[in-house]
């Protein structure tokens, strides 16, 4: 396997033409298609023409390069990252090559469920392509896909066996050469066309070899699943909230082994929305170890965390999140994130997690957690976590006032419990 270094680069001069673009689209803060105007001085600025705009833009948003709010165009953090940032780069392309088929969409007419059996077939000709490590013919990927479709098709049991393979038969062919076009578009692949057979068919049979980038995509992948299938404590198979709660008395690493394991298991997006829904519920500590397992999908599930951030009760950890991703230290985010959280968020996470410390730890973690709010003295505290609004506020102080040793401190622990149930009568 080329080194990291190296993949990075050609994943640079894969998407060169989409970066200038997403460059142009951040400085001037607008899309180049929005009207004829703009995209005729896109195209002349940056020496393209427009049928050429339109793919590398689709390339630019589906590699995370750019973000759209409403009709304002931004620099995306891969874009930010971009000249810096090997893993930024590689994840970028990642996503273009999973977006394949959006990227170069199937010609008409097409049934478009057969198509989209061949989208999910490609995974199972791609590993045969790495597993083989040279060019394999257009005849055994065609073999190979007409099974896996068939073997899709009875999975499903449908009861359309026999018709759907009649119709695959008319048009996989055709459907395989445009999938082989589409992944050489994004890198993926190079194709090797039989010339002689392309005028007699109009299909470029030949044979196709992963490129490094393709190759690398693809261990990639058959590495999580093998990881998947190595779950250490068993986990896969629940909902993200019992997966999470499995978690919970695991120390860090092994926890991240099972959030791995489970999320290989899985498809990224539904897995993310799970895992945020996990989050809502009462259990703060659920809430706590959704964001961990979050910070191990990483990049992809940006644009639903800032979605999240805008939920007063996942904002909190939500902008700590954003912020790790940007490339702030973990260890700087720590205090209360200053210039990350507000004093009123940072105050409502530290209840949040003593929350979590009153459900499922041990008294003296609770005395500990006073050491972490930012306010610096305990009467601050008490004032502005009585203000805080969390639904939780009175059960963690009568916890905390319960597990102190100072007297005179859980008497006034136990007075601001009572304000906050009194509604401060």
């Amino acid at each position: 396997m080329p080194p990291r270094e190296q993949l990075a680069r050609h994943a640079r001069a894969c998407l060169a033409d989409a970066v200038r673009l997403a460059r142009w689209a951040a400085a001037t803060g607008r899309s180049p298609l929005q009207d004829e105007e703009t995209r005729e001085g896109a195209a002349e600025a940056l020496r393209m023409t427009v049928p050429q705009l339109r793919g590398h833009w689709d390339r630019a948003k589906l590699a995370g390069l750019i973000e759209l709010h409403g009709e304002t165009a931004r620099a995306g953090w891969r874009l930010r990252a971009w000249d810096r940032d090997d893993g930024a780069v590689l994840r970028g392309w990642v996503a273009l090559f999973d977006a394949w088929s959006l990227a170069h969409p199937a010609p008409l007419p097409h049934e478009q469920s057969l198509v989209a059996e061949v989208v999910e077939a490609a995974p199972q000709f791609l590993s045969v392509m790495h597993l083989s490590g040279g060019p394999v013919t257009f005849a055994m990927l065609h073999d190979l896909l007409a099974q896996r479709i068939d073997e899709l098709r009875a999975e499903r049991d449908t009861g359309r066996h026999a018709a759907g393979r009649a119709a695959a038969g008319v048009s996989l062919p055709g459907l395989l050469d445009w999938a082989l076009d589409g992944l050489s578009a994004v890198g993926a692949l190079t194709r090797c066309p039989d010339e002689e057979a392309a005028e007699q068919t109009g299909v470029r049979h030949g044979s196709a070899v992963l490129t490094p980038l393709g190759n690398w995509a693809v261990w990639t992948k058959l590495e999580q699943i093998c990881v998947a299938a190595q779950s250490p404590a068993g986990n896969i198979e629940q909902s993200a909230e019992e997966m999470l709660r499995g978690c919970a008395r695991l120390t860090p690493g092994p926890a991240r082994d099972e959030y791995r394991a489970w999320l290989a298991a899985r498809p990224t997006g539904p897995a993310v929305t799970e895992l945020l829904e996990a989050a809502r519920g009462d259990d703060a500590l659920i809430r706590g170890l959704a964001f961990e397992a979050l910070r191990v999908v990483g990049a992809p599930a940006e644009e639903a965390v800032q979605e999240a951030a805008e939920e007063p009760t996942l904002r909190p950890y939500a902008l700590l999140w954003l912020a790790e991703q940007a490339g702030t230290d973990p260890e700087d985010l720590a205090g209360g994130a200053p210039g990350v959280l507000t004093r009123e968020e940072a105050t409502w996470l530290w209840v949040d997690t003593a929350a979590a410390v009153t459900d499922h730890g041990e008294a003296q973690l609770l005395v500990d957690h006073l050491g972490t709010a930012v306010q610096g003295s305990v009467p601050k505290l008490l004032e502005e976590v009585t203000a805080t609004g969390h639904p939780r506020t009175v059960q963690v102080l009568v916890a905390l006032a319960a597990a102190h040793p100072d007297p005179a401190l859980a008497k006034a622990v136990r007075r601001a419990a009572f304000h906050v149930h009194t509604g401060g009568e």
